[in-house]
């Protein structure tokens, strides 16, 4: 068995002009295939061939199999990625998820604050995470392919900050590159889901 490929939930021109085509092409099309591609030749005939591509992730770090969780870990965090945009996104977030970042964050212009700073204070490649623990919600910062999953916390939603995610669009201006994502891409639909998914079973 090896790790599918997934499609994009919207067409690669559903996201513009604020992410382009050629952008999404590029993103989805070379750089997450590559990651899945690389992936499961490092798998076949082992172990993890059998295994779900979280399962992957989690054990190839507790095994200090570099290469498997780098890879395995980059597929995990551009499939979220995906669905953590959306051509309908922007806006606000709603119910107990829009509760829950006003009494953590005291409102959304803070929350936004706080993304970006932690977006823009990833030296070099990396992502930034709306994530939910056992003491709430919180904003972390990870480098290269680490992932939440790791440290036990649940993702929410996320934003790839290596600059393969951005460049063409924003060459080095990442900052606007943020503000587009917290103003106009936030899937706010699917963190309330994966929020309410994680308070099921806590």
């Amino acid at each position: 068995m090896s790790v599918e490929f997934p499609d994009l939930p919207y067409a690669t021109d559903a996201l513009e002009p604020q992410v382009s085509a050629k952008t999404l092409e590029f993103h989805h099309g070379k750089h997450h295939k590559s990651y899945v591609d690389k992936l499961n030749a490092a798998i076949e005939g082992t172990a993890y061939a059998d295994q779900s591509l979280e399962t992957i992730t989690l054990r190839a770090h507790e095994a200090g199999d570099t290469a498997v969780f780098n890879n395995a870990a980059q597929a995990w965090n551009h499939t979220f990625l995906w669905y953590s945009m959306s051509p309908d996104g922007g806006g606000e977030p709603t119910g107990a998820l829009a509760d829950a970042i006003h009494a953590r964050f005291g409102n959304l212009e803070e929350y936004q604050a706080e993304f970006k700073a932690a977006a823009l204070g990833r030296f070099g490649s990396g992502w930034a995470w709306l994530v939910r623990t056992a003491d709430g919600l919180d904003i972390v910062s990870t480098g290269n392919a680490d992932t939440p999953l790791i440290g036990g916390a649940t993702p929410l939603l996320t934003l790839d900050v290596w600059e393969h995610a951005y460049y063409l669009d924003y060459q080095n201006k990442r900052d606007a590159y943020i503000d587009v994502f917290l103003g106009e891409l936030i899937n706010w639909d699917f963190a309330a889901q994966n929020y309410e998914a994680d308070r099921a079973v806590a």
